[in-house]
């Protein structure tokens, strides 16, 4: 646990909680806490897990939809697949192959994958009726700088 002495007593405490509620639920850099926000901020696996709300989807049939769809341009293939392992891996997004000469690989959101997209949701709502406010802040911070 870290040493928190020369800080104020009165948040001392606080500190000490927020250090032992870190450690307690993933403070390593695999940590699924760490891994699944990286996941919700990171600039495609979010759009990712939006498509594939809307139904299972193929690989180059996802890359279409993201080169469509994303305010930051195209996807490279090796980027998509890496995104999609990483969504896999975290047991969020499901992939099947067919048994078709040549076979066809999709995607689909997973249970878990429904449910972290859900919240996710919530966040994005959140933000969205906060835009305004958010704008304003940022227009008075860029005006003081």
């Amino acid at each position: 646990m870290s040493d928190f002495d020369d800080f104020d007593p009165a948040c001392r405490s606080s500190l000490m909680a927020l250090a032992q509620d870190m450690h307690q639920h993933g403070a390593e850099q695999d940590a699924p806490i760490r891994t699944i926000f990286g996941l919700l901020g990171d600039r495609w696996s979010m759009l990712i897990l939006l498509l594939l709300d809307v139904g299972p989807f193929r690989h180059a049939e996802l890359r279409r939809l993201l080169d469509r769809m994303s305010a930051e341009g195209g996807i490279s293939q090796r980027v998509l697949t890496l995104k999609l392992r990483l969504l896999e891996r975290n047991g969020l997004v499901s992939r099947s192959v067919s048994g078709d000469v040549p076979p066809r690989v999709g995607y689909a959101l997973t249970i878990l994958g429904q449910g972290l997209l859900a919240e996710a949701k919530r966040l994005l709502g959140w933000t969205q009726a906060r835009r305004e406010e958010i704008e304003e802040a940022r227009r008075t911070f860029d005006a003081q700088q």
